[in-house]
C-alpha cells in the first residue's frame, strides 16, 4: 500500500522521545517551529498538532499552524470512511477543547491505530478507542489517494550515489547476536521495518516480518532510507561531498547521532539540530578540512562503542572509505568549476568576429590631420633647402602677416582634426598598397 508523503515524514520521526528536566528534544522543537509556534518550543508543551502540521508542511501542504489538535476538524475535507494515512482526530477527556490527532494507520471494530506525536511523550504508533474519533480529514488539494507517493528528491543522482554506497557498506541479511539491531538487511532493522510497515513488532508478527525483510524490494529501501535518513538529516541542504559523508553518519549513528558528530566537528555546540549557529560554523570551513574532522570524531565514536572489539575494523574501514569518496566528489566540484571558469574566460576572448573590420590608413582623418599640421610648421623652413622661398613670396605677394596666419590657422585646424579624429576612431589601422603615376 502506498503511504501519502505527509506520513512518510511522520515515520521518519518515529521514536523521538520529550526529555525529562529543563532539557528539550531539538527535534520535537522544530515541530513547533515548522508550524510557526516559536514561542512554544519546549517539548512539555502539548505537541500533537505541532507534529501532525509539520509533517504536512514538510510533505507540501499547508497545515491549521495550531497548536489545537481539533483546529484539524475544519481543515480540509471530510472522510466517511477511513483511508490509510489520514488526519485523524480523537476527543480527550471531558473537555470540548481538548483533544488529539494523528495519522491513521488501520481500525478494528474497537480501536483506531494511529501514528502521531505526543503519543506516550513520544512519536509512536497507538491504539485508541473508536469511541473518541471526532473525524477523519484529508488535503483539499488532493481529494484522490495517490496512485503514487515517490519520496521527493532535491538530486535524484546524489542520493543515489550515497544510497548506492550506502547499500554497499551495510551488505545483506545478517542476524548477528552481537548486533544490537537484531535482524538487519540492507541496513533496515526488523523494528525499523515494522515501524514503517505499521506493524506492531511481537512474537506472533516477528516470523512473517522477517521473511518479507529478506525479500524487501529496493523501490521500499530507497522510500525509508530517504524519509528517514537522507530528509531529516538535512542531506539536501548541504554541499554534495558533505551530503555523501554525513548521509552515511546518519544511516550508521542515527540521524541526531550524526547531526552532534558534524556539530562537534564544525566546533560548534553538539545540539543534535542543524540551526542557524550550526550552518555558520559548516559554512566557515573549508569543506576538505571539515571532512576530515567529521571523520575524526566518527573513528572517535565508534572506538568508544562496547562491539568495538567486534565491529571495529569494519567500522573504521567504512569511515576511510566513506571519506575517500567524498573527497573524490569534493575535487570533482573543484575541476568542474575551474573548467567552467577557463570557459567563460575564453569566451571573452576578442576574437576576428567581434572586432571591428580594418580600415585603409588614407580614410582616417586622425593621419590627414597629422599631415596637415607637419606640413604647416615644417614646409616653410625646409622650403628654401629645396629651392622654394614659400615665406618670401608671400611676403612680397600678402606680406609677412598673412604667412603666419597661414601657419596659425593650417596648426590650428591640423591639430584640431587630429583630436576629432582620434575621438571618433573606431576601427584599426590596416596598410593598403598604394601605386602613384608620375
Amino acid at each position: 500500500m502506498e503511504q501519502p508523503a505527509w506520513l512518510a515524514a511522520a515515520w521518519a520521526e518515529l521514536g523521538q522521545r520529550e526529555v525529562s528536566g529543563t532539557a528539550d528534544n531539538a527535534r520535537i522543537r522544530a515541530f513547533f517551529r515548522d508550524v510557526g509556534q516559536p514561542a512554544s518550543l519546549h517539548d512539555e508543551v502539548a505537541w500533537c498538532a505541532a507534529f501532525a502540521g509539520a509533517c504536512l508542511e514538510r510533505a507540501g501542504h499547508a497545515s491549521t499552524r495550531s497548536l489545537m489538535a481539533r483546529s484539524y476538524l475544519r481543515w480540509g475535507e471530510g472522510l466517511d470512511e477511513g483511508r490509510f494515512g489520514a488526519v485523524a482526530v480523537l476527543s480527550r477527556g471531558s473537555d470540548p477543547a481538548a483533544g488529539h490527532v494523528g495519522f491513521l494507520l488501520g481500525e478494528t471494530d474497537a480501536h483506531v491505530v494511529l501514528l502521531g506525536g505526543n503519543q506516550g511523550d513520544a512519536v509512536s504508533v497507538a491504539a485508541f478507542p473508536r469511541a473518541r474519533l471526532l473525524g477523519l480529514r484529508w488535503p483539499k488539494e488532493m481529494i484522490a489517494p495517490p496512485a503514487s507517493a515517490p519520496a521527493p528528491m532535491q538530486d535524484d543522482r546524489l542520493f543515489d550515489a550515497a544510497l548506492g554506497h550506502v547499500l554497499e557498506m551495510e551488505g545483506g541479511f545478517s542476524d548477528d547476536a552481537y548486533d544490537p539491531g537484531g535482524p538487519t538487511n540492507f541496513g533496515i532493522t526488523l523494528a525499523v521495518y515494522a515501524a514503517w510497515k505499521g506493524v506492531a513488532l511481537t512474537e506472533a508478527t516477528c516470523a512473517a516480518l522477517k521473511s518479507e525483510l529478506r525479500r524487501i524490494e529496493h523501490g521500499t529501501v530507497r522510500d525509508i532510507y530517504y524519509a528517514r535518513y537522507w530528509t531529516p538529516a538535512c542531506c539536501a541542504e548541504m554541499a554534495p561531498a558533505l551530503a555523501f559523508f554525513h548521509f552515511d553518519a546518519a544511516v550508521n549513528h542515527g540521524v541526531t547521532g550524526a547531526m552532534r558528530l558534524l556539530q562537534r566537528a564544525a566546533r560548534t555546540d553538539a545540539d543534535g539540530e542543524i540551526g542557524p549557529n550550526t550552518r555558520a560554523a559548516i559554512a566557515a570551513l573549508p569543506l576538505g578540512v571539515l571532512l576530515q574532522r567529521y571523520a575524526g570524531v566518527r573513528r572517535a565514536r565508534y572506538r568508544a562503542l562496547r562491539h568495538f572489539w567486534r565491529f571495529g575494523r569494519g567500522w573504521l574501514a567504512r569511515v576511510d572509505k566513506t571519506l575517500a569518496r567524498a573527497e573524490a566528489l569534493l575535487n570533482a566540484s573543484a575541476t568542474q568549476a575551474s573548467e567552467q571558469t577557463k570557459g567563460e574566460s575564453e569566451m571573452t576572448d576578442t576574437t576576428s568576429e567581434t572586432q571591428p573590420a580594418a580600415k585603409w590608413w588614407g580614410q582616417s582623418i586622425t593621419i590627414w590631420g597629422a599631415v596637415i599640421t607637419g606640413l604647416s610648421t615644417v614646409l616653410p623652413a625646409l622650403g628654401p633647402a629645396f629651392g622654394i622661398d614659400i615665406t618670401g613670396d608671400l611676403v612680397r605677394e600678402a606680406g609677412a602677416g598673412i604667412v603666419q596666419t597661414v601657419q596659425a590657422v593650417g596648426g590650428l585646424l591640423g591639430t584640431l582634426m587630429t583630436i576629432y579624429g582620434r575621438v571618433r576612431a573606431t576601427k584599426p589601422l590596416a596598410q593598403r598598397s598604394v601605386q602613384v603615376k608620375l
